[in-house]
């Protein structure tokens, strides 16, 4: 058994949709981002960098005690080759897949999520819009550009990485879904090619369960205050004020 320490967001998605094209049993634990739940000691010990996903293997590669495992990248790469799916084993073709991974870790994650804290959770911090201008120009170009990048790769090959279906398009889809929506649902006419890949893979029966898992925990329903309050814990941290935010979850849990 898998016990997976999960948000439904992109990152999240990423490992219950993996965890499903796998045919793995697994556990979901709610760690709520909002309300704090990634800095409790016991969170913590499992991922030290206070961002879920996280996942502890109870039946690990090789046997032995469980094993944990922090960020997106490395947990998809271990369940592939655990279970010998979605990533092949050596030579050139592994490579190609894992090029694509560490692409979509550092480009496409951060500057969708830059994008739309300037575009839509900044408003409600800066108050004045002008200083949105730039970071909102500059996120939302860059992701302009990294969809042209997934649209030309997509128009000469059916799958990020060739012609299989592998875990370079399992950690992409979740983020990349979610462009048009981000953007304007006009960009799919700019990039049809990328639009193809994303209906394809979005309706593959695996990637549909993943993406369910735990929808319910999205549609909390909260105060303008409990919202200031998320935002906060979300957003701006530094080591100060995740030091205080341990010590109030280690508080509440005493």
């Amino acid at each position: 058994m898998i016990d997976v320490h999960y948000w439904p967001t992109p990152n999240g998605w990423k490992i219950t949709i993996m965890l499903e094209e796998c045919g793995l049993a697994y556990n979901v634990i709610p760690v709520d981002i909002g309300g704090g739940d990634q800095f409790k000691a016991e969170f913590l010990r499992i991922s030290p960098n206070n961002r879920m996903p996280a996942i502890v293997d109870h039946d690990p590669v090789g046997g032995g005690e469980p094993l944990s495992l922090f960020e997106s990248g490395a947990i998809l790469e271990y369940l592939a080759d655990k279970t010998g799916k979605f990533l092949p084993r050596s030579g050139h073709d592994r490579y190609r897949v894992l090029q694509w991974v560490h692409w979509q870790m550092a480009n496409l994650g951060p500057m969708m999520g830059n994008a739309n804290h300037f575009k839509n959770y900044g408003k409600n911090i800066a108050g004045d819009p002008k200083q949105l201008e730039y970071g909102t120009r500059r996120f939302v170009g860059e992701v302009d550009r990294l969809s042209g990048v997934m649209d030309a790769q997509l128009s000469a090959n059916q799958f990020l990485a060739g012609a299989d279906y592998t875990i370079a398009d399992i950690i992409t889809w979740p983020w990349a879904m979610a462009i048009g929506r981000l953007i304007d649902e006009s960009m799919w006419d700019k990039f049809p090619h990328l639009k193809r890949w994303v209906d394809e893979v979005g309706a593959r029966d695996a990637v549909e369960k993943g993406f369910a898992v735990r929808r319910d925990l999205r549609e909390q329903k909260l105060t303008e205050e409990e919202e200031k309050r998320r935002r906060d814990l979300l957003f701006n941290q530094t080591n100060d004020s995740v030091r205080k935010a341990r010590e109030a979850a280690a508080q509440a849990a005493s």
